[in-house]
């Protein structure tokens, strides 16, 4: 196949190639490296089929030129994205932006080139939806936007869905949802504007105090980058699910079976790590969730997936990669 990665120099983005490219597919990553980083694309340069395309996803002549090195298009994995707590409260209009007009620019093209398209969502889609696990079709819950903009990302990906569902039942396009549940792994920033795990190790690197949001006692369940690699790699190439349903406008929720409060993450980064770091309570930010977990059921019947790496296996990985960057 040749696919075209959007946000493929990012940390799941720079997985995704690689996996591809050990499956023998050609690949284009497309970034404009706001956040992508050039040596997460180490592993994958210097490799006959792997290319570059730098710039904007929301432009049709980045979009071409991907396509032109690739000499045509099967499939985009549309994973551009921007990520980060921090980024939704400060800057909700470019997160709204690039969520809303790289969908949309990666949706038209892949109907205009006949593409099968696989649309990275999120669990943060479904708002503060209260009833847990998650399920594949549960309704989203949004506040009243003058409460706080967390959810400039969250419903920007709702409306991303709105735009692919569209184009699947008025215009023809292939497309397959999935939803990753709080992917973390090598490459993952931890700057202040990164996400939980990489920030609490970054901190105990640093010996620097672990910072809660709050008591802590917010739960979630961690994804192995790895783990959501194979789920993202198994709806681009499947043409059906394994139990034979039909993949394009499915949803898929890819999620550790491993629930866990933040304290209780902040706990086992420590041992992890040996740190003598301390743990410290610090405001949080509004319209944090309580709980996140996934039913994912529809994913182990038609893409065959399960995740396989626990979370202190997935966190001694990770902070291997870290001290080798030292």
């Amino acid at each position: 196949m040749r696919v075209m990665v959007t946000g493929g120099a990012g940390f799941l983005g720079s997985h995704v190639c690689e996996a591809l490219l050990a499956r023998g597919h050609r690949v284009c990553s497309l970034d404009d490296f706001f956040r992508g980083k050039r040596v997460n694309l180490d592993g994958c340069r210097g490799m006959p089929d792997f290319f570059v395309a730098r710039g904007d996803c929301t432009e049709l002549k980045v979009l071409e030129s991907a396509e032109q090195q690739l000499g045509g298009v099967d499939v985009i994995i549309h994973l551009a994205a921007i990520n980060g707590t921090r980024w939704f409260h400060e800057r909700p209009d470019l997160v709204i932006r690039v969520n809303i007009d790289g969908t949309r620019a990666a949706t038209d093209f892949a109907i205009s080139r006949g593409a099968r398209l696989v649309f990275t969502s999120s669990p943060e889609a479904f708002g503060e939806q209260p009833q847990m696990p998650l399920q594949e079709d549960s309704d989203s819950v949004f506040p009243s936007a003058r409460q706080h903009q967390r959810h400039s990302y969250g419903a920007s990906k709702y409306l991303g869905e709105l735009l692919v569902q569209h184009g699947i039942r008025d215009q023809g396009l292939d497309a397959r949802i999935v939803r990753p549940f709080n992917a973390y792994g090598p490459r993952l920033p931890g700057d202040d504007y990164g996400q939980v795990v990489s920030i609490f190790l970054t901190q105990c690197l640093k010996e620097r105090p672990i910072t809660l949001h709050g008591d802590g006692s917010q739960s979630r369940s961690f994804t192995y980058v790895g783990d959501v690699v194979e789920a993202l790699v198994a709806a681009s190439e499947l043409d059906e699910g394994l139990d034979e349903s039909r993949l394009s406008g499915a949803s898929f929720n890819i999620s550790s079976a491993e629930e866990v409060t933040i304290r209780e993450l902040a706990e086992l980064v420590l041992e992890v790590s040996g740190s003598s770091s301390e743990i410290v309570s610090v405001k949080g930010h509004p319209g944090d969730s309580v709980r996140r977990t996934a039913d994912v059921s529809a994913a182990e019947s038609a893409l065959g997936w399960k995740p396989t790496v626990d979370l202190r296996s997935g966190l001694e990985r990770t902070w291997g990669w870290l001290q080798e960057g030292v």
